[in-house]
């Protein structure tokens, strides 16, 4: 029997060991069982088959070497017409096992995957069409991913875009990108608007600078939104430069002495993320900053994330109202006392992410490091998962299996994939990227401004000032 025929009889066994690993590794036995089953009947007979069919190979040599050549030469035919239908039932083998097996490797991992993207959720066809100012000069990767996202975020939600940057450069980097015809055609549609600035505060820059350079794009931006001529403002810039234009360009809430930004976290439950907040506006936190954090963040969780009774948490190292410093302690005794939402107590490290609390708040020193802590995770704990798994082909059937799974769960854990958060208690919609923000994440930082502008949380937030506890 030939090398080629050896090697399609070897098939049906491949297909066995991988069935045994898949039997050792996964929870669904039962299921797993018959998958086997289904692959090492269809495997016998394919290697019966081609038994038979290397049988008659055999045979069509002796015939042609005793008989005509053209008789011989019809009985080999047929010998080749059958290792083709041998073949072809080993291939059916080999995708029955493989269609059978590979759902089943996924399902343990369903509960751990994000399967309702935000960018998949339909948007309200009903929703007003809103102006949003975009720092296109914002970020490490600017302009051009910048400019990018835009351009596939008009075309997804109901935004029309003002890019401020030097228009220049811009047009230059859509020439470059393959952008400069889609670019033209939204400015044509009056979709998107280009707005000339000078360069941006670095991110190595102090925040005042913002005061010297009042030409630079987060400047511009945030004009945009005093004047009226937009709804919203992103960039993935200097976050302390956007802070700081925000406060002496739009102003803060009146009763809000510090504004904090907000950060959206994934929890145990895929559809009920955690805003944590501050995570870096403010490093240094009176009690009453935290107190209005909660405030803040009680009426974002009401109107973009759609909590009816959102759980306030404090975060601390102890459930104990009697655990933690001054600055948890005095925390603890205002938001005890404060009618206006629920408070659910200290919130410990570990229940972060638990789903036991819509909003936690912390001084902006802490947020900033529990920000960064679960920027990491997701990629260690993806390089833990290769290691873990086996070497030698089987680790490589593996991996080739559940790669995109790793992948959706590295992306539901990595913080940057949402796009952006929100800075809390000016007095109109900011958000902030990250600063290594590309396209898709410059996609969900406008859907986050447009889902703000949409369920009117300034309106909210502006009826905080009836609050007597921030007129005192």
């Amino acid at each position: 029997m030939g090398k080629e025929n050896l090697n399609k009889v070897n098939k049906p066994r491949a297909i066995r060991r991988l069935v045994i690993w898949y039997k050792r590794n996964s929870a669904v036995t039962s299921i797993v069982d018959t998958a086997a089953s289904s692959a090492v009947t269809a495997g016998n007979v394919a290697g019966n088959v081609v038994s038979g069919a290397g049988s008659v190979v055999s045979t069509a040599s002796n015939v042609a070497s005793n008989v005509a050549g053209n008789v011989a030469g019809n009985v080999v035919s047929s010998a080749e017409s059958v290792v083709n239908t041998a073949s072809s039932v080993v291939s059916n083998a080999s995708s029955l096992a493989k269609n059978t097996l590979q759902p089943l490797v996924f399902d343990p991992l369903k509960r751990l995957q994000n399967s309702d993207n935000i960018l998949d959720k339909s948007e309200d066809t009903k929703s007003k069409r809103i102006w949003i100012a975009v720092d296109g000069m914002g970020g490490d990767h600017a302009p051009g991913p910048i400019l990018e996202g835009c351009l596939d975020a008009i075309s997804r939600f109901p935004i029309n875009i003002k890019f401020v940057g030097k228009i220049e450069k811009v047009k230059n980097i859509a020439e470059k990108c393959g952008l400069a015809e889609l670019l033209e055609k939204e400015v044509n549609n009056n979709r998107l608007e280009l707005i000339d600035s000078g360069d941006p505060i670095g991110m190595n820059e102090e925040a005042t600078a913002v005061r010297k350079r009042k030409n630079a794009s987060i400047n511009v931006a945030m004009d945009l939104v005093r004047n009226s001529k937009a709804q919203a403002v992103y960039s993935a810039g200097n976050s302390g430069a956007m802070m700081a234009s925000a406060i002496f360009r739009i102003g803060r809430l009146k009763g809000i002495e510090r504004p904090a930004i907000g950060a959206l976290f994934p929890t145990r439950d895929q559809t009920r993320p955690v805003l944590v907040l501050d995570v870096g506006a403010n490093t240094d936190c009176k009690p009453s900053y935290l107190h209005q954090f909660a405030l803040l963040g009680n009426i974002y969780a009401k109107d973009v994330l759609q909590v009816k009774k959102p759980r306030i948490g404090l975060l601390n190292i102890g459930e104990e109202e009697c655990k933690g410093n001054d600055l948890s302690l005095k925390t603890f005794a205002l938001l005890s006392s404060e009618k206006s939402f629920d408070f659910g107590g200290n919130c410990e490290g570990r229940d972060v992410l638990s789903g036991s609390f819509d909003v936690v708040v912390c001084d902006g020193f802490t947020g900033n490091i529990l920000l960064k802590f679960l920027e990491s995770v997701g990629g260690v704990l993806l390089d833990i998962l290769r290691s873990e798994l086996p070497r030698g082909r089987r680790g490589k059937v593996g991996s080739a299996f559940l790669k995109s799974n790793l992948l959706r769960i590295k992306k539901r854990l990595d913080h940057a994939e949402h796009g952006g958060a929100l800075l809390l208690g000016v007095n109109g919609i900011c958000v902030i990227g990250h600063g290594s923000s590309k396209s898709l994440s410059v996609v969900s930082a406008l859907r986050l401004a447009h889902s703000a502008v949409n369920h009117d949380v300034m309106e909210n937030l502006n009826q905080l000032q009836k609050l007597q506890v921030l007129n005192s």
